[in-house]
Parts: structure tokens; sequence; C-alpha cells
């Protein structure tokens, strides 16, 4: 059995600072664990479309920036879909092999490579970005067109204040921290 709150110590002052400190920084934490959960149960959605043209969202990130941008420098498709110049190559590879995606020297650059439609790759997209965007709509469906535009400049507003904070630096091996 719990003794009653009043009969509890004191907090010394140091106890009292981390509980403060949580109950600051509960909102935002709340916010983060609810923003994961929506991002991966639409991603979930996004993933089971277009795997039933046997697409990773990844691959499908590439050629739906493709089809609405024209041939893109694999630098700035990389930007586009958020992935690492590893990975970009990787994808724009793997669409090449199934015949989706060619690669285009730069005009006066040959180091520089473009990210082209096929048109195997062109008429796909075309296939598939309609319906996509329908279920994707219906996927968000639960706000209304005006809240998804409200919560788009939100979370605008939050990647751009995020990307301001500076980066935690890494602790050197041994450091835990702990005293």
């Amino acid at each position: 059995m719990t003794a009653p709150l009043d009969d509890e110590p004191p907090l010394s002052a140091a106890d009292a600072k981390r509980n403060k400190a949580a109950q600051d920084s509960a909102p935002a934490l709340k916010a983060w664990v609810v923003l994961a959960r929506a991002y991966l149960a639409i991603s979930r959605h996004v993933a089971a479309d277009v795997a039933r043209f046997g697409l990773t969202a990844s691959e499908f990130g590439i050629l739906e920036a493709l089809y609405h941008k024209g041939p893109l420098l694999l630098g700035d498709l990389q930007k586009k879909i958020l992935v690492t110049s590893g990975g970009v190559t990787y994808l724009v590879d793997r669409l090449a092999r199934k015949g989706l995606v060619t690669r285009e020297s730069f005009p006066g650059d040959k180091r520089s490579r473009f990210a082209v439609l096929t048109p195997e790759g062109s008429a796909l997209i075309k296939q598939i970005f309609p319906g996509h965007a329908k279920r994707l709509a219906k996927v968000l469906g639960a706000l209304t067109p005006k809240e998804q535009k409200r919560l788009t400049g939100m979370l605008r507003d939050l990647g751009k204040g995020a990307e301001k904070e500076p980066l935690p630096r890494e602790r050197k091996k041994g450091k835990t921290g702990l005293s």
C-alpha cells in the first residue's frame, strides 16, 4: 500500500527541476509520438499501394518526381525524395534494371548524370499516379481539405524550426554522461 501524497517527503531541488523539465517537454514528446505514428500508418498505405505494381515507396517517389519535374540530376533527385546520394544511385540502378529509368549525361559535364523516365516508366507512372493520389486523399480524409492545408503549413514550420536547431554532438567513446 502506498502512502498518501501528504506523507511523501518534499522533492529535492534537483528532483523538482527534473519534474518541471519533464512537464515542459511533455507536449513535444507527445507530438513527436503522434507524428511518428501517423507517418507510419500513412506510409503503410503508400507502400502497399505501390507494391501492387512491383515498386517500393522510394522507387515510386523517383518515378513521381521525374513524372512531375522531368529529367533531374541525381543530386536534385536525391533532395526531392530525401535519400542519401548512395541511396538515390541504388534506386535509380534498380529502376534502370526494371527498364523504367535511364541515366543520361549532362551536356558539358560527363560526371553529372540525369535520371530520365523511359517510355515504359512514363506509362507506368501515368497508370499508377491518379489512383494513388485518390487513395492518399482518402487516407488523409480524416482531415478536411482546410485542415490538411493548415497541417501542411504547420509541418513545414516544424521542419524549418528543426533544421535551425543544432544537432547534438556525438559523445566520445567511454563517456556516458553518468557519474
